[in-house]
C-alpha cells in the first residue's frame, strides 16, 4: 500500500515566536520614544532660551532708542540745555528684608516693576508750541500772564497759525508743559476740556495746580511735578505758576514703559504713547530703574545708581526728594523668563526661583539726550 505523504506545515509564526518579536519590538519602541520625548524637551528648551535672548535684545533696543531723544523738541528758537525734563522715574521699592515675589503662588508683584516716562514735545508740524498770555491775548513779557494754580490759561495764536487752528492742536486729555522763556519754571496738567478760542486768546483748561506748580498723580499722570505723589514738593524745585509773553505751553508726546501684571502667570512690559498701548515683551519678571545723579558740586556723575527716588540728594540748594533735574543717566535692567513649563518630564529647575523655566536678564544704560548737554 502506498503511503500517503505527511501534511505541509502550516505557514506562520508560533505564540511564542510572535510573543518573542512583539516583546522586542516594544522595547525598541519604547527606547526610541524616550529618545524622542528628551529630544524634544531639550529642543524646546533651546527654542525657548533663544526667544527669551532675542525678546530682551529687542525690548532693551527699542527702550534705548526712545531714551535717546528723551527730552526733544521743547525749544524751536532757544537754546536751554538739560531742561526742562527728559524723564520721570516711578520706583516701586520693596522693603528691607522683603521680596516682590511671592513664593506660596510663585508670582511676582507690583513692587517688582519700575515706571520709566520718557518725556518730548508733540510734533512741531502738527502741533507747534503756543506762547502764554492772558485773556487779553497781550505780549507784554511782564503783565500778560497765565496762572495755572487757577486751572485756567491762556496763549497767543502759533506762529503763522490763527487762534482757531493753535485750538485745534490741544484736545481734552492731552498733557501740556508750561516752561518760561528762561527755562527755569514749569508746570504742567491734562487738559479737561478741548482747548478753544476766548476772545483774542487761545484758552486751556484743566485742574488747577498747586500753588507752587506742583500737581496730584491724577492731574500729572507723567509725575513731572508730583514727586511720586508727595507734592506739594519740597523747597529748592524749579516749579512755578506764572507764565506770561514769551514763555511757553507744549503739547507733550510722552512713551511710558510699564509692566502689566493683570495676569500674573504672563506680566507684559507695554509702551505707551498718544494713548495706543503695545506690547513689547511677555514672561516680564523684573522691570527696575536707577538713576545716577550730579554729586555736591554738580561737575561729575555719581558712580552709584539710586532705585528709589525718594532718597535723590545732591547737597545742594536743589536739593529734594524725586528732583528729576538731578538724573543724569539711567540704568534700565530687565529680567524675562520662558513660558513656565507643564510638561512632566522635564525636571529642569532654574536657580534664580527654582521654577520650571528659564530666566535671563539684561542691563542697558542710557545717557538722555536733554541729560548729557552739560557733561
Amino acid at each position: 500500500m502506498k503511503r500517503k505523504p505527511l501534511a505541509k506545515r502550516a505557514a506562520g509564526f508560533t505564540m511564542v515566536e510572535f510573543l518573542v518579536a512583539t516583546t522586542v519590538f516594544l522595547l525598541v519602541a519604547s527606547a526610541a520614544f524616550s529618545l524622542f520625548i528628551q529630544q524634544a524637551t531639550s529642543s524646546a528648551t533651546v527654542q525657548g532660551r533663544v526667544g527669551l535672548n532675542l525678546s530682551l535684545r529687542n525690548a532693551a533696543t527699542q527702550i534705548q532708542m526712545d531714551m535717546a531723544n528723551a527730552g526733544s523738541g521743547y525749544f524751536q528758537n532757544a537754546n536751554i540745555p538739560s531742561w526742562p525734563v527728559g524723564v520721570t522715574i516711578v520706583n516701586n521699592v520693596v522693603s528691607a528684608g522683603a521680596s516682590c515675589y511671592n513664593a506660596s503662588n510663585f508670582t511676582y508683584t507690583a513692587n517688582c516693576f519700575d515706571v520709566l516716562n520718557i518725556i518730548s514735545a508733540a510734533d512741531p508740524a502738527a502741533a507747534p508750541p503756543v506762547n502764554a498770555t492772558d485773556s487779553t491775548g497781550g505780549a507784554s513779557p511782564s503783565m500778560n500772564c497765565s496762572n495755572t494754580a487757577t486751572g485756567t490759561a491762556y496763549s497767543q495764536a502759533a506762529s503763522g497759525l490763527t487762534l482757531a487752528q493753535s485750538a485745534a492742536n490741544f484736545r481734552k486729555g492731552d498733557q501740556v508743559l508750561f516752561v518760561n522763556c528762561a527755562g527755569t519754571k514749569i508746570s504742567t496738567a491734562v487738559l479737561t476740556q478741548n482747548a478753544k478760542v476766548a476772545g483774542n486768546a487761545v484758552q486751556f483748561s484743566f485742574n488747577a495746580t498747586n500753588t507752587d506748580g506742583s500737581n496730584s498723580l491724577a492731574n500729572d499722570p507723567l509725575d513731572i511735578t508730583a514727586c511720586d505723589g508727595k507734592q506739594p514738593c519740597t523747597a529748592g524745585s524749579k516749579l512755578g505758576v506764572q507764565f506770561c509773553g514769551g514763555d511757553w505751553i507744549i503739547r507733550l508726546a510722552p512713551i511710558t514703559y510699564q509692566v502689566n501684571s493683570t495676569n500674573p502667570q504672563d506680566p507684559i512690559l507695554t509702551r505707551t504713547q498718544n494713548g495706543v498701548t503695545a506690547s513689547v515683551m511677555d514672561q516680564i519678571i523684573g522691570f527696575k530703574l536707577g538713576a545716577s545723579i550730579w554729586n555736591a558740586n554738580n561737575s561729575t556723575l555719581s558712580t552709584q545708581y539710586i532705585y528709589d527716588a525718594s532718597t535723590y540728594t545732591s547737597q545742594t540748594a536743589n536739593d529734594m526728594a524725586y528732583n528729576f533735574t538731578l538724573v543724569r543717566a539711567v540704568r534700565v535692567s530687565l529680567i524675562g523668563r520662558t513660558a513656565p513649563s507643564t510638561d512632566a518630564n522635564n525636571e529642569y529647575r532654574n536657580g534664580f526661583d527654582q521654577r520650571p523655566y528659564q530666566v535671563q536678564g539684561t542691563t542697558l544704560i542710557v545717557n538722555p539726550r536733554n541729560m548729557s548737554m552739560n557733561d
